[in-house]
């Protein structure tokens, strides 16, 4: 009989139903020690519980089972002689049973359940005895408790060392979370954590924390919830457990785990730790952990303090010696770091614990110790790595390295600064565990009651001074942290002091990281054949990696290495240049540790030259050929270029003319953030024509040279390193940096124009490329590489930029950027044109390409059959300044609107105009000083309605909309005319109708020159001629009235401040909008800002044929006489006429009736003078005067008062570049059909509504304490600047040398 046979049959003769289970199919060798180990027990343990559960014949919740665990292993007399480990294999120890041995076996294991513990006999084999009976004393099967038998029975009370109590009192008296939830990590109390997760292995999972003494079966429950980082069972006062700990500061804390059960289990809770799990394992626990957090809704995932414990390790080392690759400490760090680095990119407000390995090694002092009962053939299979060797081999020093190593690597990995790029997010390593020795007992041998039956896991007794020391840890600042805690002292809890009250951090702690060996950013190079050409190429289009003798670069501080070095918020190192890091040119260490062009093109000829080295200055001899300057602009390459050429020339190490030389060159970068201080000077057209300078020098003194000319990279993305206030970038580095760019805010109009900047400096070199200028010589080219075109932003949880790969300043870029900007620029230069990748990724896995066996050179147009685009032919002038409208579904509303907030385009019925010169559309189609002063009313770009939208854009124009039955409508639709200078178009059809039957007449365009009729007066004619037309019904009909008033002022200024002041000004304008506010029902009134003048000082008037001079026109801003002090006088009052007459308009004065609003259009507030392609002003947009717009220039105007209407007030754009094309009027959005007010817009102005009207200063008060305040020093200025311009009436014209920004 085998012996479960024979144990099931003498169970049966109690009950014949018994059945009978087994997980090893009856087979003799399944029980040989040996060929089986502890992972193939688990899994027959989970088989024989799954065929139980799936029995028909058994009620596995109420039957009682027996189950037989049969694992021998040899005695300790076998494990250890003369005091040296048995290092063979399993097989020396294993026991052989003959089968005919199995019944005895069987029937002396029934026996032994009918002896108390403590009385057992051993196994003999030698016959097949008797089985016993139980007694009438004893019915039971014999179990430790009705043994009464003690653990220790070889002990005396009086020799055995007083327990230590698994529960702890916790002296902290203030236990109170912050008066705020904390917005940084470094001022994070104890009370403030509402969640605690864990990651780890079965230490942290808790195998064995409570099972019984030598119950080895025991070991494989996991006690969850006795888990020194993570448990909750009970309370700190029975069990002690960092989240008991926590629980005493805040009762609410969740996220702890209770009871048993492995990771899956649901009271396992954010307790993520897996059995046998090691570092490679790390990040996919830390993903499963955010889902959770992610998923549960007693969590608020942004706002909740988090505290998660990481401590892994210790199944890395047991294997190191049979994987030794897979346990290396690279590939351990390298599994930290990809989980740290999951938990930092995707979970915010979270400090995370991170718990060194401990000294493993100690673990064998309890394999060896003879006197202790250890499962020793478990202990080799859990870690044969420590326990096979004996202290003094050279396996076992080996390991003691290895666990060094990861030690030192866990600490470097974290002083690195990586994880302390957030406020809301740190890493602290927990080192107690390090040091620490082997517990002892009084007679100084290992203490097993520290340890789970299998002498390898932790028990409850451990996990409790574990829990206690990581608790003491986390309060103890950096640099003075116990790294060696002793388990078998009593420890007494800690508690926050009132002058640190915090979880001490390196921040907190005032604690400088170590300094760190150079970071390793290198690259694999992949490219097997890396021979030159044979003979060297004759043609730049044959030119392979390998030809490549020199190499050079141009550009600014990204080229320069700006802060590439520097340390995470070392502020002070931003200026120092690490040329040797720069993408394009570095040549410090080599690819394997630097990524770099240089570095790459050196794996092909390691006799390339021309590369830097080191930090320095342009003028370092480290520097060679970088020619780079920090904060150049493109106006200063052409004098890198001379500098380049004399160098490469004059250098010994260069043959000039017969090496072959790759040049890069990126620039722009400061072009841009200076772009809105000066358009003109910064136009695309001018930053294309610097670069063309740069390049001519080259293409005509440089031979056998690739050119790389590296597209502007769009900086736009990085504002929002500057927008975000988690983030340490200082708002004062952008204004001090980029303040045209990095300031400037979403939705706003600045966005919008530098947004066009960037595409257009884009498109300026490509067009310059595409010209082919530089394709002339066989051994010159110049190749637009163009990866930076767009640009993806590193992000992080929650769209928080990655500020790892920016230097300390958060604009220039770290290493980590110029590793991948190398390796995309060389992956740019072997791709061809037309296929170049146009978009740059920081956080992408960029590996290198390599030139293929078809296509082995550097690619350029000629070697990709690539066909530039042919220019655009010269056109003839344009006349037609229509546009293309389409809205479909645009229709009025259902019904007439009552309130002006609800007002679509299709409801307006009458439009009308008041202003000045500009209004009458003076200019618009003369041809000399005869017709100059002509009115063109029909090209009024706010009032005129000649021709059609496809042949003249104007407002009332914009409106119009085919229908399909214009008919219903029964439009009567007057043409403008009888007035002087009237189009000659044809009257307007029917059928070409406006939307909603608009009316326009004569008589509402009733703008004039200043001169001839005041505003007031305007307005007052305005209502009149309304009210008395037959076609309009005054009080039904809704109306909108644009108004733009005040170039006249500002051009007289100067010569009378009193009559033209700001504060006149406002007060006319004011008093208009007073009669029609009082007169005019349902009307929508377009107060459009003046413009800023300054801008046409740029014309050169005489050698542009202007027909009038400009004093004549606009003394005081176009008079010849250079005066700086009267010019920015003039410019601050242009901007007061903008600034008071908007405060005025938005203070509430014309907020009280439903029927009528007042929407300031700020489009021509900083206007940009229009350029021609030679980056002169275009005068097609202007009049033969240069001081009045061409047709071309009203419709302009119209384009962008229309788009003006349709944006959101605070939105609004506040620039208009004079550009022409068809397509750019917009449409109403079907979420919103309306005109634009500030109500409907929900933007909130001062004293936008009447309750706040009451606190409001009177306006008149504000203009009389400005005035009052600037009068006494005007004075004397004022009597000077008089005098001057009263002597010196005719001096002659001379050129300005100002540039504007504006127009």
């Amino acid at each position: 009989m085998e012996k479960e046979e024979a144990t099931a049959a003498l169970v049966s003769r109690f009950n014949p139903s018994v059945q009978h289970y087994s997980s090893l199919g009856n087979s003799r060798a399944a029980l040989q020690m040996g060929t089986r180990t502890s992972s193939s027990l688990l899994e027959q343990a989970e088989e024989l519980i799954h065929s139980m559960k799936d029995s028909q014949g058994l009620d596995y919740e109420n039957n009682w089972k027996i189950i037989t665990v049969f694992y021998p292993y040899s005695s300790m007399a076998s494990d250890s002689q003369n005091g040296k480990a048995n290092v063979d294999s399993p097989k020396r120890s294993s026991v052989e049973i003959p089968g005919k041995e199995f019944s005895a076996l069987g029937i002396e294991l029934w026996n032994n359940m009918m002896e108390p513990v403590g009385q057992k006999q051993p196994y003999h084999l030698s016959e097949i005895p008797k089985a016993k009976c139980p007694s009438q004393e004893h019915r039971y099967f014999f179990t430790y408790k009705n043994s009464n038998y003690s653990s220790s029975p070889m002990k005396s009370a009086k020799d055995e060392p007083e327990q230590l109590s698994f529960g702890t009192s916790l002296p902290c008296t203030d236990r109170s979370p912050s008066d705020t939830v904390p917005q940084s990590v470094h001022e994070l109390r104890p009370a403030d954590i509402k969640v605690i997760g864990a990651l780890g292995d079965s230490l942290t999972a808790a195998n064995g924390a409570g099972s019984a003494p030598l119950n080895i079966l025991g070991v494989l429950t996991q006690y969850r919830g006795l888990s020194w980082s993570i448990g909750g069972n009970e309370d700190i006062n029975t069990v002690t457990t960092l989240a008991n700990i926590l629980r005493e500061f805040n009762p609410s804390l969740i996220g702890f785990s209770t009871g048993t059960g492995t990771q899956q289990a649901s009271h396992a809770r954010l307790n993520q730790a897996v059995a046998g799990a090691r570092a490679q394992g790390l990040p996919s626990q830390a993903r499963r952990l955010i889902d959770l957090m992610k998923e549960d809704p007693e969590i608020n995932f942004q706002e909740d303090w988090k505290l998660v414990t990481v401590f892994i390790g210790g199944n890395d080392l047991c294997a190191s010696c049979r994987v030794p690759d897979q346990s290396s400490p690279e590939n351990f760090v390298s599994g930290i770091q990809t989980a740290l680095d999951i938990l930092h990119k995707e979970v915010p407000r979270l400090f995370v614990n991170l718990v060194t390995v401990l000294h493993v090694t100690t673990l064998g002092e309890l394999f060896h110790e003879k006197s202790i009962s250890c499962p020793r053939e478990l202990m080799r299979s859990l870690c044969p790595c420590v326990v096979n060797y004996d202290a003094n081999t050279p396996e076992n020093e080996l390991l003691e390295i290895i666990n060094k190593k990861y030690q030192e690597g866990t600490h470097h990995l974290i002083e690195t600064g990586r994880y302390d790029t957030r406020e809301d997010f740190t890493v602290v390593v927990q080192p107690f565990l390090e040091e620490t020795a082997m517990p002892k007992t009084a007679e100084g041998l290992p203490d097993a009651s520290y340890f789970a039956p299998d002498c390898f896991h932790f028990q409850q007794k451990a996990h409790s001074q574990v829990a206690r020391a990581l608790w003491n840890n986390m309060l103890e600042p950096l640099g003075e942290k116990l790294n060696a805690q002793p388990l078998e002292d009593e420890i007494t809890l800690k508690c926050p002091s009132q002058d640190q009250p915090y979880l001490r951090t390196h921040k907190n702690s005032d604690y400088t990281y170590p300094a760190q060996p150079l970071k390793v950013y290198g690259s694999q190079m992949p490219c097997n054949n890396r021979v030159p050409s044979v003979v060297s190429p004759f043609s730049v289009h044959s030119l392979k990696p390998a030809d490549v003798q020199v190499i050079a670069a141009l550009g600014d501080s990204l080229t320069a290495g700006n802060a590439i070095g520097s340390k995470p918020n070392d502020m002070s190192d931003r200026n120092t240049q690490y040329r040797g890091l720069a993408w394009s040119i570095g040549g410090d260490a080599s690819l394997k540790t630097v990524t770099t062009l240089s570095n790459i093109l050196s794996e092909f000829n390691a006799n390339l030259t021309g590369y830097s080295t080191s930090t320095g200055s342009p003028s370092d001899p480290i520097s060679f050929l970088n020619r780079a300057v920090p904060g150049a602009q493109a106006e200063d390459l052409s004098e890198q270029a001379k500098q380049l050429v004399k160098l490469m020339k004059n250098d010994s190490r260069i043959n000039f003319d017969t090496d072959w030389k790759i040049i890069t060159i990126f620039i722009g970068i400061h072009d841009l953030c200076n772009y809105c201080k000066d358009i003109n000077h910064y136009s695309a057209a001018n930053f294309s024509s610097r670069i063309q300078k740069a390049l001519d020098i080259l293409h005509a003194e440089v031979p056998k040279t690739l050119v790389n000319l590296i597209e502007v990279m769009d900086l736009l993305p990085l504002r929002q390193l500057f927008l975000d206030s988690q983030l340490p970038c200082s708002t004062s580095v952008a204004e001090e940096y980029c303040s045209c760019i990095l300031p400037i805010q979403d939705g706003s109009s600045e966005l919008v124009m530098m947004s066009e900047a960037v595409e257009a400096y884009q498109s300026s070199i490509q067009e310059l490329v595409e010209t082919g200028r530089y394709d002339t010589q066989e051994d010159f080219t110049a190749v637009l590489q163009p990866f930076l075109r767009n640009i993806s932003l590193p992000l992080l949880q929650g769209d928080h930029p990655d500020i790892s790969y920016f230097a300390p300043d958060c604009f220039h870029l770290s290493q980590k950027s110029h590793s991948q900007l190398s390796r995309a620029l060389w992956n740019n230069m072997l791709q061809p044109l037309g296929k170049k990748t146009v978009f740059f990724d920081f956080m992408a896995n960029i590996t290198l390409s390599c030139p293929t066996m078809s296509q082995p050179f550097l690619r350029t147009y000629k070697n990709s059959n690539y066909t530039y685009s042919p220019l655009e032919p010269t056109k003839k002038p344009n006349q037609n300044w229509g546009s293309d409208l389409s809205c479909p579904g645009q229709t009025p509303s259902k019904e007439v609107p009552t309130s002006v907030h609800r007002l679509r385009p299709a409801d307006i019925r009458v439009i009308a105009a008041l202003g000045d010169s500009l209004t009458t559309a003076v200019g618009a189609r003369a041809t000399g000083l005869s017709n100059l002063k002509t009115p063109w009313r029909g090209l009024s770009w706010s009032a005129g309605s000649d021709g059609s939208l496809e042949s003249q854009t104007t407002l009332p124009i914009s409106f119009s909309v085919p229908v399909e039955k214009p008919e219903r409508f029964g439009l009567n639709f007057f043409r403008i005319s009888g007035r002087e200078g009237e189009t000659q178009g044809p009257r307007i059809p029917s059928t070409a109708c406006m939307w909603h039957g608009m009316t326009f007449h004569e008589s509402l365009l009733v703008s004039s020159d200043a001169a001839r009729m005041n505003l007031s007066a305007q307005a007052l004619e305005l209502v009149q001629q309304m009210k008395s037309s037959p076609d309009i019904n005054f009080k039904e009909d809704w109306k909108l009235v644009t108004i733009l008033i005040g170039r006249n002022d500002l051009c007289q200024y100067c010569l009378d401040r009193e009559t033209y002041s700001v504060e006149k000004y406002v007060q006319h304008l004011q008093d208009s909008l007073d009669i029609l506010y009082a007169e005019l029902p349902r009307a929508f009134i377009n107060v459009v800002e003046i413009m800023e003048l300054t801008g046409l000082r740029q014309i050169e008037r005489e050698a542009s044929g202007c027909v009038l001079s400009g004093a004549s026109l606009c003394p005081c801003f176009l008079n010849p006489q250079e005066n700086p002090f009267e010019l920015q006088e003039m410019q601050r009052v242009n901007r007061g006429f903008q600034e008071r007459s908007t405060m005025m308009i938005n203070g509430g004065r014309y907020d009280k009736r439903e029927d009528f609003a007042i929407v300031v259009q700020p489009f021509l507030r900083n206007t940009n003078m229009p350029l021609d392609t030679d980056g002169k002003p275009d005068l097609s947009f202007f009049a033969v005067d240069c001081f009045h717009f061409s047709a071309r220039g009203y419709a302009s105007m119209a384009t962008a008062l229309w788009n003006n209407m349709l944006e959101p007030v605070g939105q609004k754009q506040s620039y208009n570049n004079f550009t022409y094309k068809r397509s750019t009027l917009t449409c109403p959005s079907s979420e919103h059909p309306f005109l634009f007010t500030s109500r409907n817009s929900g933007w909130q102005g001062s004293g936008s509504t009447s309750e706040n009207n009451r606190a409001v200063v009177p306006y008149w008060a504000l203009i009389v304490a400005v005035a009052a305040g600037i009068l006494a020093g005007s004075l004397i200025v004022w009597v000077l600047m008089a005098q001057q311009v009263r002597k010196h009436p005719q001096a002659d014209y001379a050129a300005t040398a100002e540039k504007s920004t504006s127009f």
